[in-house]
Order: structure tokens, then C-alpha cells, then sequence
């Protein structure tokens, strides 16, 4: 952890998927800056144990057994929500959270009933336009909520909601375009593409793609490509770069991903919140390609966001082809005066302050006097107002 303890802790639970854990790894790292002791929370899910590798040298990681709600799985659900609850409880004893910042999904449920047991506040954070299943259902529970997009304000039937932005990560913000090309074993005076479908990858994108990366790659010879594919597409992709005789970095999962954003001159995205969050912070021009399976559609409810500001383009994927992803791809790619406006409205869209605010709001929150019940129930103590950043 950074700096010296303030003697408050705080747990997070930020686990199930990329879109979750990013940005509560930036709200964690501005707790811990001020003196919190925090904790995370994750699923056993191979992204969350990638992705907090490097964390563990800063926090503690607590993996809990998860299952995503759904009417076949309930029974499930409820075991491992109850395995969950407990392992959190047994943490807790240990070490008794002021506050429970959730960032979203049913990894979330366990650590956010464990910490009201015990006299914690707690906290989530949606960074969707429609907030999802898990948000919406623990909203009873919470003493305040954040959201990422204006429009999810009204949408969350919770006591408190302040609009606050998605948190990105420091290293997103901050990687410099060519130490990444460097890093990555690209030309930094080449342009460069982008092609992700999350941390997970995504089939629907890598099909598009696939189909248009030939004609692109003859319109301009000297785009690079960055394939990012998720693990089950990896060797077909890679065979299908092979046959068209292209040479592009192929990955199923890049920890750096800060290295392939800053590398980018223009993406090919899903539009889950945080991945938008950070084409935002990167000022980088995307065409979007909705998930349409998405819980009640809410990637297209996202991507609508980004195009109404003229900050990025959307394609369907139900109806789009290879060559509609070309035709759009090059638009954006030969018109630098197009992609200049791109970046502009992308910066009407960023939150850079996003993790810090919510560190805020939440610090505040426990600085309040806790009540003779609080202290009964060994709650951490309460921390001094907002302080500066410890040396």
C-alpha cells in the first residue's frame, strides 16, 4: 500500500470483468494514496486473477466463489453467494471495513451484505447508461450510488446518486504514444489499429474484422494492426492473419492494455462502459460494434452516448459486414481533420477526476461521527477530512 495507514479500511468488490475491476483499481489506488487500507474483491475468473497480478503487491486479494443470477442457475447463485458471504465475513473479522465500494456485477452482493453486517457504509458504482441487474438489485442496501453517464441518474432507484464519470487507470492516462509503439514492437510513425472486443475478446467483432483487414490493409499499406482477440478465437485468428499475409500483433489478452491504447491512432471496440471511459481518456477515435446480447441492449445505450457527441461512429453487428467496418475505417483513417473533431468531443467526455471524486465522496462520507452502534460493531475508526496525497 502506499503511504502511511490512516487506520480506515475500505474493501472494494471490483470482479467479474475487466469493466469492473479497472476502475475500481483506480478508486483504490486514491484511497490508498490518502492512507486507507483496502482490499479487493474478486472472481475466480482467469481476467481478474490476469489483472490483479500486478495489484497484489499494492493490496490484498480475496478471490470469492461467484455465479452470475439467473433463473436455470439460482441454486447456484445462492451457494456460492453464501460461500462468498462468509469468506467475506471471515475477512472482515479481521479487519472491519468503514465502507464497501462496489463496482458493479454479482460478484459484488457477497461484500456489500457482509459489510453492512458489520457496520459499514457502502457505496456502488455504475458506469453503464441502464444500470445492470446486480446494481439495481443491491441499490436497497447502499447509502450512495455513482454513475458514469448522466443518464443512468434517473434510471437507479437509490437513496443518493452523484454523476462522477467512470474511473481510468493512471497508467491509461498517462502512457506516452511512442514508448508503447516501442513496447509493443510497432513503428511509432505508422498509424495503427486497434482491434478489441474487451477483456474477453469477442467473436462478433473478431468475424467482422477479419473480413475487413484485407482491403483495409490495401487502402492504407502502412496501417499496423493490434488484434486483441480473447482466448477462444486466438488460433484462428492468428491463421487467418497467416493466410492474408499480414503481420500484426496478435493477443489473446494484453495485461498492458494502457500500451495498446496509447499505441492506437483508431479502434475497432465494444462499447462496455469502461472501455469507452478509456478511448475517452486516450482521446482515440473508434468505430463501436454494440454487443447484442447485452443485458437490456445496454452497450447500444452506451455506444448512443459516444455518437450523439460525435465522438465515435457504431456499426451493428447483426447487419453490418466487412465491407460497411472498411468504409467507416477509412473515413476515419484518411481524414485527419475528422479525427481531430473525434478527439475533441471525446474530451468533452472524459472524467479525469473520476476515481479521485469517488475516493472523495466516500472518505466524507465515513469522516462523519459513527454512532455508539458503529463503534459496538468495531467499525475502523473514521478518517480526518479529504487529505493530500501521502509522501
Amino acid at each position: 500500500m502506499t503511504g502511511v495507514s490512516s487506520g480506515v479500511s475500505v474493501a472494494l468488490a471490483c470482479g467479474g470483468t475487466g469493466g469492473h475491476l479497472f476502475p475500481g483499481l483506480a478508486v483504490a489506488q486514491e484511497l490508498a494514496d490518502r492512507g486507507a487500507r483496502v482490499v479487493l474483491f474478486v472472481s475466480p475468473k482467469e481476467i481478474d486473477q490476469l489483472s490483479v497480478h500486478a495489484a497484489r503487491e499494492r493490496f490484498p486479494v480475496v478471490t470469492l466463489p461467484a455465479v452470475a443470477f439467473s433463473v436455470g442457475r439460482a441454486g447456484s447463485f445462492v451457494a456460492n453467494t453464501w460461500k462468498g458471504y462468509r469468506v467475506a465475513m471471515e475477512r472482515f473479522r479481521q479487519d472491519r471495513p468503514a465502507a464497501v465500494l462496489a463496482m458493479g456485477g454479482f460478484t459484488s452482493a457477497a461484500p456489500v451484505w457482509a459489510g453492512r453486517r458489520c457496520g459499514a457504509k457502502a457505496f456502488l458504482h455504475e458506469s453503464n447508461v441502464i444500470p445492470g441487474r446486480a446494481n439495481r438489485w443491491l441499490a436497497r442496501w447502499a447509502d450512495q450510488g455513482f454513475v458514469g453517464f448522466q443518464g443512468a441518474q434517473s434510471r437507479w432507484k437509490i437513496r443518493r446518486v452523484s454523476v462522477t464519470g467512470t474511473p481510468v487507470r493512471a497508467e491509461v492516462r498517462d502512457a506516452e504514444r511512442d514508448r508503447a509503439c516501442h513496447a509493443l514492437g510497432l513503428d511509432p510513425g505508422r498509424p495503427v489499429l486497434l482491434i478489441t472486443g474487451g477483456s474477453q475478446g469477442a467473436h462478433g467483432v473478431n468475424q467482422l474484422a477479419l473480413a475487413a483487414v484485407p482491403e483495409l490493409a490495401r487502402r492504407h499499406p502502412r496501417l499496423q494492426f493490434v488484434h486483441l482477440t480473447g482466448k477462444a478465437d486466438f488460433p484462428g485468428v492468428t491463421e487467418a492473419y497467416r493466410r492474408a499475409g499480414l503481420p500484426a500483433l496478435i493477443q489473446p489478452f494484453l495485461q498492458r492494455m494502457d500500451l495498446a491504447l496509447a499505441a492506437a491512432t483508431v479502434a475497432v471496440s465494444r462499447s462496455g462502459a469502461s472501455s469507452l471511459a478509456e478511448l475517452a481518456a486516450r482521446r482515440l477515435p473508434a468505430v463501436l460494434i454494440p454487443y447484442p446480447q447485452a443485458a437490456d441492449d445496454h452497450q447500444r445505450a452506451n455506444a448512443e452516448e459516444f455518437v450523439r457527441a460525435g465522438a465515435a461512429q457504431v456499426l451493428d453487428q447483426t447487419v453490418a459486414d466487412g465491407a460497411a467496418l472498411v468504409d467507416v475505417l477509412d473515413g476515419i483513417l484518411g481524414d485527419d481533420a475528422r479525427r481531430s473533431q473525434m478527439m475533441r468531443a471525446l474530451a468533452t467526455l472524459d472524467t479525469p477526476e473520476a476515481a479521485r471524486d469517488i475516493a472523495e465522496r466516500i472518505w466524507n462520507a465515513i469522516a462523519l461521527p459513527v454512532s455508539s452502534r458503529d463503534r459496538t460493531a468495531g467499525v475502523s475508526p473514521s478518517p480526518q477530512p479529504w487529505p493530500a496525497r501521502l509522501t
